[in-house]
């Protein structure tokens, strides 16, 4: 195991490279496997775990920048949650979270990798932030017609039946 963990957490290691040896290694303990005696069991466990990580394993060893681990990730996400937190003092997520949390998660996480220049933000396709722009609308959108409906639901479908009515009428 601690074997697998050093191929696993070698440094500048191309994905190829420590497919190899983790395969050369997973080899090496099928064939050894009875020696181990009553941790057998634990080796068959860990080859059909590894067997089954196999496929997407070895993409993070490619991309530059990309977590190695979930530990990695999670402490990503988990800084993210703990400066909302302190900024909002709330304890759970607030609904902007919710409402525009793919702009606000993208854009916490990439100022915390590198400073961001004003260079950097004219270079952005405006054609995609318009795109963004109108999705975060429609959420929006979206979540005042829920809130406008609980509020006074014969109101809201005697407006949408007006809609529809002017809306079929010729012109």
């Amino acid at each position: 195991m601690h074997q697998a963990a050093h191929i696993l957490g070698a440094e500048g290691a191309t994905g190829p490279a420590v497919r190899a040896r983790l395969g050369g290694l997973l080899g090496a303990m099928r064939r050894h496997r009875d020696a181990v005696g009553e941790l057998a069991p634990a080796v068959d466990h860990f080859l059909k775990v590894s067997r089954g990580y196999w496929p997407g394993l070895f993409h993070c060893y490619d991309a530059p920048g990309l977590p190695r681990t979930n530990n990695d990730l999670e402490q990503l996400f988990g800084s993210h949650r703990y400066h909302e937190r302190r900024a909002t003092g709330r304890k759970g997520a607030s609904p902007a979270l919710v409402l525009r949390g793919s702009a606000r998660l993208l854009a916490g996480l990439a100022t915390r990798q590198r400073e961001v220049s004003a260079a950097d933000l004219a270079a952005a396709d405006r054609d995609d932030w318009r795109d963004l722009r109108a999705d975060l609308d429609r959420r929006r959108q979206r979540r005042v017609d829920r809130h406008r409906f609980r509020r006074d639901p014969e109101g809201y479908l005697r407006g949408l039946e007006a809609k529809l009515n002017q809306s079929a009428l010729p012109p």
